[in-house]
């Protein structure tokens, strides 16, 4: 299969760094094609504006979308957008490796979902969910958390379920991606050294098997 995974944590000895390449040897010893983005170590620039593009219909008054569907028909997005298209476009299965910020995904990557997903390319009028132009990929978000699972409860927190909700059903699913069980590791900065080690195992052990998923 192919595999396209993207990283987006600033510390390269990081546990989410550990998953990141652990995902890498993992898939490419089970005979997988991968691809990756290393989004704070390729210098990823998040702000979605009129330099997502080489040149522009309307100069004038910036309307995002209808930019983004002069360019796909005048091949004008910018090298940076345009790389990371061509690695979604060409992946079966997709990977998000992060930590959760403030419930969501860290600004890096909400800038690359912003600038990569673009109208007419990634979804247009009726082209959504089932019939979305993604359909027949699927995508697995592999996620640490600062805090216990404790309290990831209704009356706390939250469930995980509620908290990736906007993301696996408001991004992933609108494209059309089938999405796998999140990889969730909880309390991160808590884990020992054997707790981080059978973790990247069960990682490395489920990776290899992902085409049965």
């Amino acid at each position: 299969m192919k595999i396209f995974i993207v990283l987006a944590h600033p510390e390269e000895k990081s546990f989410n760094a550990a998953l990141f390449h652990t995902a890498i040897n993992a898939l490419a010893g089970a005979g997988h094609e991968v691809k990756t983005t290393n989004l704070y170590i390729s210098n990823f620039q998040p702000v979605s504006d009129k330099r997502n593009f080489t040149h522009l219909k309307n100069a004038d008054y910036f309307k995002q979308q209808e930019e983004e569907k002069y360019a796909l028909r005048q091949n004008a997005f910018s090298p940076d957008i345009l790389s990371e298209q061509e690695k979604v476009q060409w992946c079966d299965v997709m990977i998000w490796q992060f930590p959760l910020y403030w419930f969501s995904v860290p600004a890096i990557l909400k800038g690359w979902i912003d600038k990569v997903f673009t109208m007419g390319k990634f979804y247009d009028n009726g082209k959504i969910y089932d019939n979305g132009f993604s359909v027949g990929k699927k995508a697995l978000l592999s996620v640490t958390t600062g805090g216990p699972q404790k309290n990831y409860v209704a009356d706390n927190y939250g469930s995980i379920s509620s908290i990736l909700f906007p993301i696996h059903r408001g991004i992933l699913e609108f494209l059309g991606f089938s999405v796998l069980q999140p990889k969730i590791i909880y309390s991160v900065e808590r884990l020992d050294d054997k707790e981080r080690k059978m973790i990247l195992d069960h990682w490395a052990e489920r990776l290899m098997n992902i085409d049965k998923e």
